[in-house]
């Protein structure tokens, strides 16, 4: 009997404390959130209520997120995690939160993105990675993240955006580019082809300017004409092995060569800067030109030259034709012409 009473009594004990609210939160069962910014967490705090869907950790020193820390919460769906500490995510992270729409990540320390680090979110909608000190985005967020229609990219460092990542996303409809170094080389040739895309097909952009070459620093993308693009393709498409031809697209990972700093290391020249010397193609195409006009040429003057002999060989013939018609008549016609000089002599 004592027994029983013991579990009672720890049944009611530990009842409350399953779902209640963390210490240093607020936790309102009407609107389902859990507010938990300016506490000073530095990490996702536990024992957050199972059925909240809004939680608010913003303004806190959170610097990392544990592959579990938000088993206990799946019924998320707005989710802020702006200014804090976070340096990097781990994929998987999110991967319990199915239902999540709003993920903010903004104004933390975050350096780069892992592939696949938002799989498993089909219902996330607006991500915003604005504010960090991002330099690099992978080919894909991950599995399931194709009904983003919000992406924020804004206030970081990257050069350059893979174009493969941005057609993985075809439900977008605002992106914001704001505020980055953007390299406007053969890196970004494929970014300008999707972003005309983007904007025909009625999508919000503010636009990418140009931080380098210096050139184009200033100047909008969008602006830059393509024939400055022109040696993209040369540049991406090298002569074939003789194993087999092999032809990477314009934003190959390789890519021109870069200095410490992303510049080009050519002396700050962007990869498809006009170049002195004329590519090799239009060389080729230039001295085919020059020897098929020559051969036309000498041909029509061959022409010309067989005509004029002709001409002149026709017309000597003609000539001595016609002096040998003449010459018996002027033989005949002389004594003619001499007897009225006779009769008058006489």
């Amino acid at each position: 009997m004592k027994g029983n009473w013991l579990l009672v009594w720890s049944a009611i004990l530990l009842a409350p404390t399953a779902h209640s609210c963390p210490e240093k939160c607020l936790c309102h069962k009407a609107s389902k959130t859990a507010d938990c910014k300016n506490r000073g967490f530095t990490e996702i705090p536990a024992r957050l209520p199972p059925e909240i869907q809004i939680l608010q950790l913003q303004n806190n020193r959170i610097w990392r997120i544990n592959q579990n820390a938000f088993t206990a919460t799946p019924l998320l769906k707005i989710l802020d995690l702006s200014n804090n500490s976070l340096s990097s995510v781990a994929p998987g992270a999110f991967q319990k939160l199915r239902y999540l729409q709003v993920l903010n990540l903004t104004r933390n320390l975050i350096h780069y993105i892992e592939n696949k680090t938002f799989s498993f979110l089909p219902h996330l909608k607006e991500l915003d990675l604005s504010s960090n000190s991002i330099i690099r985005l992978p080919e894909t967020f991950g599995n399931s993240t194709g009904n983003i229609t919000l992406l924020s990219v804004k206030h970081n460092k990257l050069q350059k955006m893979e174009r493969i990542l941005l057609e993985s996303l075809p439900n977008l409809k605002v992106v914001l580019f704001k505020d980055n170094p953007w390299q406007c080389n053969c890196n970004i040739f494929g970014m300008k082809l999707w972003l005309e895309s983007f904007l025909y097909r009625g999508g919000i952009s503010d636009g990418i300017i140009c931080s380098a070459p210096g050139v184009r620093k200033g100047k909008e993308l969008l602006k830059v004409p393509y024939e400055l693009f022109g040696a993209c393709a040369l540049r991406a498409a090298p002569a074939p092995p003789a194993s087999g031809p092999q032809w990477p697209g314009p934003e190959q990972r390789g890519g021109p060569k870069h200095g410490p700093h992303g510049e080009p290391a050519d002396g700050g020249r962007g990869g498809c800067e006009p170049k002195a010397r004329p590519r090799p193609v239009s060389l080729r195409h230039a001295i085919a030109t020059v020897v098929i006009t020559g051969v036309v040429c000498g041909v029509v003057c061959l022409m010309m030259l067989a005509a004029a002999v002709y001409g002149c060989a026709y017309a000597a013939i003609t000539a001595k034709y016609h002096r040998q018609q003449l010459a018996p008549v002027r033989q005949h016609g002389a004594p003619e012409e001499k007897e009225p000089f006779q009769s008058s002599m006489a």
